[in-house]
């Protein structure tokens, strides 16, 4: 069977430099320790999805990642910071119209209304809301609402892309649809994506690769699809969501 160019372009992933890296990062708040220790490595063209249980600490790498927190020891080394952030929330202004919710973004340009137009019109295509420039976000479904947001993400094209629960709150229809185009524009862009989420669909569906977290540390990473025939103790509870195994240790 001949491979497309996602294909090919995901397979040579790891031929380049990293554009993200995490070094033996730990964090606390006071006395209770929520990164301990954790490593990994993103590549541009890749999406790796970070998953686990409420409380393990994806939540504070994303805070980390994003600037808004400090580790307390460690080493975050970015490559690029231009980043594009999807919230877990659709987070647009409803008082402005989609196009001037992306604007917002392309500010620092100081681009020409007729050149911002034609940027903006282009990512709303991709995620396919080329005909929605001049409505608002209250006249826009959820979905829609949701990939508005993912065109504001990479409307000023980031080089790393970050997803905070990007399903959350979507029925499984419009959660398929919406990993479907992050699936696509993962494709499409050179950035490097990490999605936050708790959602099987969500990470089975479009990462690359998965880190499975636990209490602060890594304790499982491979493909997804190795995940779901995984032996290890914690990745075999969280993919098949059973009440057995490690991760109800001092829980229930």
């Amino acid at each position: 069977m001949q491979e497309n160019n996602a294909d090919i372009k995901k397979r040579n992933i790891r031929d380049q430099e990293p554009i993200l890296e995490l070094r033996d990062v730990y964090k606390s708040f006071g006395d209770r320790q929520i990164l301990k220790g954790v490593s990994f490595k993103v590549y541009a063209g890749e999406m790796l999805g970070l998953i686990g249980p409420s409380g393990c600490g994806k939540s504070t790498i994303f805070k980390i990642i994003c600037g808004l927190l400090e580790p307390d020891s460690g080493e975050v080394i970015l490559r690029s910071n231009d980043i594009g952030l999807v919230f877990q929330g659709s987070a647009l202004l409803n008082s402005l119209s989609v196009r001037d919710n992306l604007a917002l973004a392309l500010e620092r340009r100081k681009l020409s209304r007729k050149d911002e137009d034609e940027i903006i019109q282009q990512k709303l295509s991709l995620v396919g809301l080329g005909d929605y420039m001049q409505s608002f976000p209250t006249q826009l479904s959820g979905g829609q609402q949701k990939r508005t947001s993912f065109a504001r993400a990479i409307v000023d094209d980031p080089k790393i892309i970050l997803y905070d629960e990007p399903t959350t709150g979507l029925d499984p229809v419009m959660s398929t649809v919406i990993e479907d185009y992050m699936s696509e524009l993962s494709n499409k862009l050179d950035a490097a994506s990490i999605v936050v989420t708790h959602q099987h669909s969500t990470w089975t569906r479009t990462a690359d690769r998965v880190i499975l977290m636990y209490s602060g540390k890594i304790v499982w990473e491979g493909s997804a699809e190795q995940g779901m025939h995984s032996d290890n103790p914690y990745m075999k509870q969280f993919a098949s969501a059973s009440r057995e195994g490690p991760m109800l240790a001092g829980v229930v």
